[in-house]
């Protein structure tokens, strides 16, 4: 019995693979999309309903509050809890989402660098006081890999690896070990995409999202101290609607760099997992993508 993972760029369609493997499993979802954790962002992750979800359960969904800084090895701690209870009741757990490190923390043995309180403290200091933008070039020069993989307006992630650079001598990524899955019966699923079909799936399900409102889901969470939750705020559609409701940009300007940005992220990630020869690669629009699926995971 297989522990499964779904990875791949954003809008590949991971999510409706994952639960059509666990319905053939008897299995269990386990999310690995970081911004998922978080309670009501909902259309702007693109998180399934309980209708789309197939009857499948789904752990690791709506943990945070949207004030609360995320933190990798405490979803480490949480994930090999569940899949260690899914596996428990003789059940599959499906892994899926397009977080790369928090597949990794999932799936591999992985120990995470310590923090220095001081350290931290100074840097999220100069990210208040200059924004993200000169401790990303500051990243860039130190580790360039690192920032291959870290959106330059996610000052959180950009901390952290600065951090660790400097309270190790080494870069963030030297930090990662060579893969090793902590459970040896685990297999990992990617869906490719075509480049130009890709940036048009992702253009459609922006405006898909803004059709289901996420204007007002965003405006609903500001309520909620969204502005100030590090992490939250930063999230690929939130941070763009929030400098619109701002009155920096008009909706439509949200929209297009919300699209752009996500063009963006969606070639770091399909970066991530390319260095990852483990992955099984399967065309996302295969005729019969499950029942390949199915043999890799089975």
């Amino acid at each position: 019995m297989n522990v499964i993972s779904v990875v791949g760029p954003t809008a590949a369609g991971k999510s409706d693979l994952a639960v059509e493997l666990a319905r053939r499993l008897d299995g269990e979802c386990v999310n690995t999309d970081s911004m998922q954790l978080y309670r009501g962002m909902d259309i702007g992750t693109a998180k399934l309903t309980p209708g789309e979800r197939g009857g499948v359960p789904h752990h690791l969904l709506d943990l945070w509050d949207v004030t609360r800084p995320a933190s990798v090895a405490e979803y480490q701690e949480l994930a090999r809890a569940v899949i260690g209870e899914i596996r428990g009741r003789d059940r599959v757990p499906v892994l899926v989402g397009g977080s790369g490190l928090y597949v990794r923390a999932a799936i591999d043995d992985m120990e995470f660098p310590g923090t220095d309180p001081e350290v931290r403290a100074r840097l999220e200091a100069e990210l208040e006081e200059v924004g993200s933008g000169p401790l990303y070039a500051r990243l860039r020069e130190a580790d360039p890999q690192a920032a291959r993989a870290i959106l330059p307006s996610n000052g959180r992630r950009i901390v952290r690896a600065l951090e660790v650079v400097e309270i190790t001598g080494r870069p963030f990524t030297a930090s990662l070990p060579e893969p090793r899955y902590h459970d040896p019966e685990t297999v990992q699923i990617g869906l490719t995409v075509p480049r130009p079909e890709l940036d048009e799936r992702i253009a459609l399900r922006v405006e898909r999202m803004w059709k289901e409102g996420l204007v007002e889901e965003v405006e609903r969470l500001a309520g909620e101290g969204l502005r100030e939750g590090r992490t939250a705020s930063a999230a690929l559609g939130y941070a763009q609607v929030l400098r619109h409701l701002s009155g920096e940009w008009t909706q439509e300007r949200a929209k297009e760099e919300t699209v752009r940005a996500t063009r963006r992220f969606a070639r770091r990630q399909e970066s991530w997992f390319r260095r990852d020869p483990r992955v099984h690669w399967l065309p996302y629009d295969a005729p019969d993508l499950l029942d390949r699926a199915l043999r890799i995971g089975t």
